[in-house]
């Protein structure tokens, strides 16, 4: 069965950060990109990073870009929101060193928790990705999908 060219997040992958902070992104997200694509992390509001990848990303520049100027608080929430936000690629080896400051929002420390979500995947702290497994465990998981109709 051939691949898709389009990348695609799923799975969870349980990493540790090297010696050097570094984390390594998981082979499977990676077969559709270059070395050189732009990724951008964000501290998410509820505890952990959210990493959008190059076409995600392609769609927030679009969504940015149509602010207007005048906008006072498009601008401010622009201004907040890429101040907290890092951009980086992969090396070789798949790993992207991501600032103090989002492995502190997430609580991230030697450990890491990369979950995807078909279009962009997530870094949470280990328990924090235990306390979201059981708040969408269960039934609560099937009141979930048939609330989103899938």
């Amino acid at each position: 069965m051939a691949q898709s060219s389009k990348a695609i997040y799923t799975g969870l992958f349980r990493h540790t950060l090297d010696d050097k902070g570094r984390l390594t992104i998981p082979s499977a997200w990676r077969y559709t990109h270059e070395e050189a694509d732009c990724f951008i992390a964000t501290p998410h509001p509820d505890g952990y990073i959210a990493v959008l990848p190059p076409a995600e990303l392609d769609k927030l520049h679009e969504k940015i870009s149509g602010m207007k100027l005048s906008d006072a608080a498009a601008q401010a929430f622009t201004a907040r929101f890429f101040s907290q936000t890092q951009s980086f690629s992969f090396d070789k080896s798949g790993r992207v060193g991501l600032a103090s400051e989002l492995l502190k929002h997430a609580g991230v420390g030697k450990d890491a928790v990369l979950v995807g979500s078909l279009t962009k995947f997530n870094i949470y702290n280990p328990s924090r990705w235990e306390q979201e497994e059981a708040r969408t465990a269960g039934e609560n998981f099937g009141d979930l999908m048939r609330r989103l109709d899938i």
